[in-house]
């Protein structure tokens, strides 16, 4: 009996063990390649030419490229993404995704985006906290275009409606330019998911 119970307390020492280094990996490990990801697209949104027409990204860019650099002030000064064209698993170990189909930065119509909350450096980890006013800001290489928080909600996975061009109303036609973040909730869960939803309301040219 002692055998059997030091056998089945050595197998479970040693399941705990890998069990903890699974989820260092998941927080740490793939965090950091996130991290080298987003310093290669951070690199090239500030010395590539532009991907741009008019002054906007150009539609049809490739999965994977990077897209415009997103900050958030509420989240901190440090907080900057770089955004990738792209939702699949692959997009979102680079960094927070664009929905394709959906608008474009600053144009009339609903920019999505979707992002990680808890592996992948978890950009989306902490929108929970934005609030009515809150700024979220995209900048692509010749313009800058601010959004602000209009409201936070909670959402059946099954409920598209918050993709559509007028978020909610599947089928109309929009007349604004807003914004929709998407993440899963609550942590550690897909049981739900967190929407972020934010409305244009400035767009300038960038500074040389």
């Amino acid at each position: 009996m002692r055998v059997v119970l030091r056998t089945i307390g050595e197998v479970s020492v040693t399941l705990g063990a890998i069990l903890l280094l699974f989820c260092v990996y998941l927080l740490w490990g793939t965090g950091s390649y996130t991290a080298r990801q987003q310093q290669v697209l951070q690199r090239i949104l500030s010395e590539e030419p532009p991907v741009e027409v008019a002054g906007k990204p150009r539609a049809g860019l490739g999965l994977g490229n990077a897209l415009a650099l997103l900050r958030i002030p509420r989240l901190g000064g440090d907080y900057r993404y770089a955004l990738v064209e792209g939702v699949g698993f692959e997009e979102l170990r680079r960094g927070p995704g664009h929905y394709p189909g959906t608008a474009m930065p600053g144009e009339i119509g609903n920019f999505v985006l979707s992002g990680h909350r808890t592996t992948y450096s978890a950009p989306f980890n902490r929108i929970d906290e934005l609030v009515r006013g809150d700024e979220i800001i995209v900048e692509t290489r010749r313009r800058t275009y601010t959004y602000e928080v209009d409201r936070v909600v909670v959402v059946d996975p099954a409920d598209l409606g918050v993709v559509a061009p007028v978020p909610g109303l599947p089928g109309r036609d929009p007349s604004t330019a807003v914004i929709t973040l998407i993440t899963c909730h609550p942590e550690y869960s897909a049981a739900q998911r967190l929407i972020v939803f934010g409305r244009l309301v400035r767009g300038e040219e960038r500074q040389a």
